[in-house]
């Protein structure tokens, strides 16, 4: 009796686990990343991940479904057949480039240079640069920011300053690779821009 009645309590314990955890994904599912704020309660610039960094699959969230997934060009995965993505590939919620004001219709781009995040993690982060490329003769700006937690940053900089004296190599290696890492786009880096100009292009989309 003894023995059936703790098999059944396992058993119940681990229907009631698996359930949480089915729920818990339920409830990942439905968050509408697109809207939630820009900053966060410390007033920290927010960025959600879609493609965690040293993946090569092109991952793309999807409004509609709220959901992420991997991106397809003819019916086949698109993977970046380069290096990886070297930071944590995403987009600042609440914002929109407008295409009537020059946008190019999507959620403001963001790049993290941190240690890799799953796709869906909502990162606080530190605007630094912003680089302002030329995308089949379309305007493409992407934010390069860093972890707002000190802990979780890999490199120790705070501003485009300490950045670019400290660590002139990695803007060569993201110019390198924005200009590369797809040989189907026509890139042409036009300009690197330091925090200020990250923040403008920030209030310039917002919501």
């Amino acid at each position: 009796m003894l023995k059936n009645f703790l098999l059944c309590l396992l058993a119940s314990s681990i229907l009631c686990a698996c359930q949480e955890k089915q729920n818990e994904k339920e409830v990942a599912k439905k968050i509408d990343y697109y809207n939630l704020p820009t900053f966060s309660k410390n007033n920290a610039l927010q960025a959600v991940v879609e493609i965690p960094a040293g993946t090569n699959h092109k991952i793309e969230y999807h409004p509609e479904e709220k959901k992420f997934e991997v991106d397809s060009t003819d019916g086949k995965p698109r993977i970046i057949n380069f290096l990886p993505y070297f930071g944590n590939y995403g987009f600042v919620p609440s914002t929109f480039s407008d295409p009537k004001k020059g946008g190019d219709g999507d959620a403001l781009d963001i790049f993290v240079l941190s240690e890799t995040e799953p796709s869906g993690s909502v990162l606080e982060v530190i605007p630094i640069a912003l680089v302002r490329l030329i995308d089949e003769g379309e305007s493409d700006y992407k934010i390069i920011a860093v972890p707002y937690d000190k802990s979780k940053r890999i490199i120790q900089v705070e501003n485009f300053h300490e950045f670019s004296l400290n660590y002139p190599e990695i803007r060569k290696m993201i110019n390198t690779w924005l200009l590369h890492y797809d040989p189907n786009d026509k890139i042409v880096i036009k300009s690197w821009g330091g925090e200020n100009a990250a923040k403008k292009e920030i209030e310039r989309w917002k919501k």
